[in-house]
């Protein structure tokens, strides 16, 4: 039998798109899982908004430059970054590349849905002024621009949205936004994917807010966060987890319902930076409440909280904070941090009720507000000439930048690496002034191996070039499956 030259490059093309695509997370109880093997996922993670809000604008994002991405993902499989949050998209521009580069990389991605441009979000003093369909173009906007996207983790519906200068009705709107995005993917996604909320840590209101948003509705399940997200920069310097607040914090999450992590961390009062928290976040107690974190953030600003500084397009310092925070990640216990765990996904969802709100300045009803019916029509129809994305082949190598440690040594060696089958990229363990390109990141798999460290049940069944490449000898295997 001979076969047609359209039925090569369709078995071509499959295995080119399987042999890379990282595995979809779900939520099972109070954990981020695997969706094939129901392994746990831990967040090791870094806020990523290049230029701050000064650079939002409707012609760019951090998603357009290709080349900006290429240089950042292979820095972080450095760093050993698995997960990177991204606040400002415009969902009308394309951002193929950027996510593709970083699903080949191992990196998942949290998207904020809201935009500080105009119609972009909810005014938290007037929710009801913004809560009609010019905001949800935005909103399904950009689940539109990302929905076939395997590597997208989660959308977040808000951010410190509630404070203590918000309305005593935004939470019920903040709720009701959660509720619109997940019927629409529910109706128009080819997933499942989760929808949380990223809350400011204002104590006397903090565990009203996770049980506001967490509790179960018996006549609205879809308005139930997936996740939750705390934005948290208590532990400052070389603290303790008593100084912190960290233990408080452990105790308040020990009974959530849904995964919980921190949006950001990192406090900067001390500086150089020093990460001691990391040790607390991925150690045995606070694993059991937390799902991880991200650090605040990459790239160096005005508020000097970043990892990296961007000198010009060609050429990236890796800063003192960068390497201490490398430091940290290579001693977290990823084998401990991903094992499954019964008591996390046993948990049970609380019933809303006035009775668990403590505080008498927080929202204790959730008679939500009904649907826009223009929204509702995008709900059954789809978002009217939204562009949608889709993944597109990326290729590892050298990157084209320079790259300084914060002395001012050039590392050499820095490439972007293409990781084999579902692995998620994780500390290597490696110094980040090592000049040799097999610092470049590791994984984490279930069912591959590539270069660096990594952890696999079935590494050797898979392991060698072939596959790892994108296979010469697994393309021949299929075709001849085919003849």
């Amino acid at each position: 039998m001979v076969v047609s030259a359209g039925r090569f490059f369709t078995a071509a093309c499959a295995l080119a798109g399987s042999a890379f695509a990282l595995k979809a997370l779900e939520v099972d109880g109070k954990d981020f899982v695997n969706s094939d093997t129901k392994e746990r996922f831990q967040i090791i993670g870094v806020d990523y908004q290049p230029g701050g809000t000064d650079a939002v604008n409707t012609k760019s994002d951090p998603l357009t430059d290709s080349d900006a991405c290429m240089r950042d993902a292979a820095l972080m499989q450095r760093l050993g970054i698995n997960t990177i949050r991204i606040y400002n998209i415009q969902p009308t521009l394309n951002h193929d590349k950027c996510v593709s580069i970083f699903g080949e990389a191992g990196i998942y991605l949290i998207l904020d849905v809201n935009s500080p441009l105009p119609n972009g979000s909810l005014n938290r003093v007037e929710p009801w002024t913004t809560y009609d369909s010019a905001y949800f173009e935005q909103v399904f906007g950009v689940i539109e621009a990302f929905k076939n996207f395997e590597n997208v983790l989660g959308f977040f519906a808000g951010n410190e949205v509630i404070n203590e200068d918000a309305t005593w009705l935004a939470p019920a709107y903040v709720r009701a936004v959660v509720r619109d995005m997940k019927d629409y993917i529910a109706k128009n996604a080819p997933r499942t994917i989760p929808v949380g909320y990223s809350a400011a840590d204002v104590r006397n209101i903090l565990t009203d807010t996770a049980h506001y948003f967490e509790c179960e509705m018996s006549n609205s399940t879809n308005s139930r966060i997936d996740f939750f997200g705390l934005n948290s920069y208590s532990w400052c310097g070389d603290a303790s987890y008593k100084s912190s607040g960290y233990d408080v914090l452990t105790e308040d999450f020990a009974n959530a319902t849904v995964p919980v992590f921190f949006s950001e961390y990192g406090c900067n009062a001390v500086t150089p930076r020093v990460f001691t928290e990391v040790q607390a976040l991925y150690g045995e107690e606070m694993t059991q409440a937390f799902s991880g974190g991200l650090v605040y953030e990459w790239t160096q600003e005005s508020n000097n909280y970043g990892l990296v500084k961007v000198n010009s397009t060609d050429v990236v310092t890796t800063l003192v904070d960068y390497d201490n925070l490398q430091a940290q990640f290579n001693k977290i216990d990823m084998a401990r941090i991903e094992k499954s765990n019964t008591s996390q996904t046993s948990v049970k969802a609380e019933t809303c009720s006035p009775s668990i709100i403590t505080s008498g300045k927080f929202l204790n009803s959730w008679d939500l507000p009904a649907t826009p019916s223009n929204v509702t029509d995008y709900i059954q129809s789809g978002l009217p000439n939204a562009p949608t994305g889709t993944a597109v082949t990326v290729s590892g190598g050298a990157i084209s930048q320079t790259v300084y440690d914060y002395t001012g040594k050039k590392i050499t060696g820095v490439e972007f690496k293409v990781l084999s089958g579902d692995q998620v990229n994780s500390p290597s363990g490696e110094s980040s002034n090592s000049s040799s390109s097999s610092s470049s990141g590791s994984s984490t798999s279930t069912s591959s191996s590539s270069t660096g460290t990594s952890t696999s049940k079935n590494a050797a069944s898979l392991n060698g070039p072939s596959v790892a490449m994108g296979g010469l000898g697994g393309l021949f295997m299929l075709i001849a499956s085919l003849l």
